[in-house]
């Protein structure tokens, strides 16, 4: 799967690109029509200890999955934006085979 990165404001280092790649590539064996993937990463101007934010649109054919996240680490909010697109697409896969059969 595509998936293009942009990190607002800042620049992100090439290994948080493709821990951010490997853990959206997974998703490819919950959904076999995943076109593409796009992540933004921000940091938020809050003095609290999470602010960064990780928000993952996902493209699958006639529909498109969105998912924001804001933890302390962008390691972490690419996970539970990952975990959580798990389930909307298995959600939605569950849907369509039910409206098919």
């Amino acid at each position: 799967m595509k998936v293009r990165v942009q990190s607002v404001n800042f620049t992100a280092d090439q290994k948080l690109i493709n821990f951010i790649q490997e853990k959206l590539n997974k998703l490819d064996q919950f959904h076999d029509r995943v076109i593409d993937g796009e992540v933004f990463l921000k940091v938020d101007n809050n003095p609290g200890k999470q602010n960064k934010i990780s928000e993952i649109k996902l493209n699958i054919p006639g529909h498109e999955l969105v998912v924001k996240k804001q933890c302390k680490s962008f390691e972490e909010a690419a996970q539970l934006g990952a975990d959580a697109l798990r389930r909307q697409l298995r959600k939605h896969k569950e849907k369509v085979n039910a409206i098919a059969s």
